[in-house]
């Protein structure tokens, strides 16, 4: 089973990514320690202190001054560990004052969201964060499939981004008249043109996801019988027919097809992240529509429902300023208000967006 990484999981390993990377060393003098998951805390200060009787040998005093006192406060920072966290520990400390001759040490250490395998100890001018940026790329995802007799379309749903892959266009006849042709001669060549088309995007799908080790499951859909047809008559791989999940009846193709395909797929993909965004979000919409004094939206009438105790839930768009998403962590966590933080790559997290970043449901009516 491949774990996944939560939305707030991820704005907070994102932030401080985003912060260590700012910091540039002018020599090798910013630390990064990678502890896995399970391994003994004291060989590791041990180690540490090792490091530190040989800095003593770095020729620059500067450079000298900063490695050593980097290390010496990375091991205090350690000691007040018990033990090894469940999923490891990735610890950074070095001087990131911009001015030259002048010391400003800093520490920083977290628990990473999925487990450490890899036992890291590096000195360089940047801190290493390979290992947590891998964290975040998302690990699963769906094969999804729109097809009728004129068009296909070939994507995938990587955490709640659809990413499309293929585009292609059969050579299926239109429903007109053959002239001097016989009915049946006409019909014949339909239906020929018809499961070669199929054949091209079963060997389309094949191209794209036969080799993706990520690919847990795959979703077909499109307007009448010829999705079903395509299942049937386009010679698909067994294996990746195996992984088909879900077949649903669209109303379009292309991409508002790859939307609504998705949309009515809620059901097969109750438990992934863009299900979750998407039904709360619905909720939210449906109350503005219906009972608009259960719904508030922008920051200024968000906060002060919030700071009164009665919101249930507030929807905080990724693209707020990270600071004012603490504040409201902060505030929510007084009144056990759940905060569920939106991404843009959806429909209903770009209508957020669009709505001021910030929206809450309320425990009941207020009239304001």
């Amino acid at each position: 089973m491949i774990m996944e990484v939560t939305l707030t999981q991820k704005h907070k390993l994102k932030k401080l990514i985003k912060e260590l990377e700012s910091y540039k060393a002018r020599h090798t003098e910013l630390i990064t320690v990678y502890i896995p998951t399970e391994y003994d805390m004291n060989k590791i200060i041990n180690h540490l202190g090792e490091e530190v009787g040989t800095a003593s040998n770095i020729k620059s005093t500067s450079t000298r001054n900063n490695v050593t006192s980097a290390l010496e406060k990375m091991i205090q920072h350690l000691k007040l560990y018990r033990r090894t966290p469940e999923n490891g520990l990735a610890v950074f400390c070095g001087n990131v004052s911009e001015r030259e001759g002048v010391q400003d040490i800093r520490v920083w250490s977290i628990e990473p969201p999925l487990p450490l395998n890899t036992r890291i100890y590096r000195c360089d001018k940047e801190f290493v964060l390979d290992l947590l940026k891998d964290m975040l790329e998302v690990k699963e995802v769906y094969g999804l499939i729109v097809i009728d007799r004129r068009d296909a379309d070939i994507a995938l749903l990587k955490g709640k981004a659809i990413v499309p892959l293929v585009k292609t266009h059969s050579h299926v006849p239109g429903k007109f008249k053959a002239g001097g042709q016989s009915s049946l001669r006409f019909h014949r060549q339909i239906e020929g043109a018809a499961k070669e088309h199929y054949r091209k995007v079963a060997e389309y799908v094949k191209e794209q996801f036969l080799e993706n080790k990520n690919l847990k499951a795959i979703i077909v859909g499109g307007p009448g019988p010829t999705k079903y047809d395509f299942i049937e008559e386009g010679q698909l791989n067994e294996n990746l027919k195996r992984k088909i999940i879900a077949v649903k009846d669209l109303s379009y193709t292309g991409e508002f097809g790859l939307q609504e395909l998705v949309e009515k797929s809620q059901d097969v993909l109750a438990k992934e992240d863009i299900t979750q965004e998407m039904l709360i979000m619905q909720k939210f919409f449906e109350l503005l529509a219906k009972k608009p004094a259960m719904a508030a939206y922008g920051e200024k009438e968000v906060m002060e429902k919030l700071v009164m105790g009665v919101v249930d839930s507030v929807m905080v768009s990724e693209a707020l300023d990270d600071d004012k998403i603490e504040k409201i962590e902060e505030e929510a966590a007084k009144y056990s208000t759940s905060v569920k933080l939106i991404s843009t790559d959806t429909r209903e997290g770009q209508q957020l967006r669009d709505l001021g970043k910030i929206a809450a449901i309320l425990r009941y009516e207020i009239n304001s």
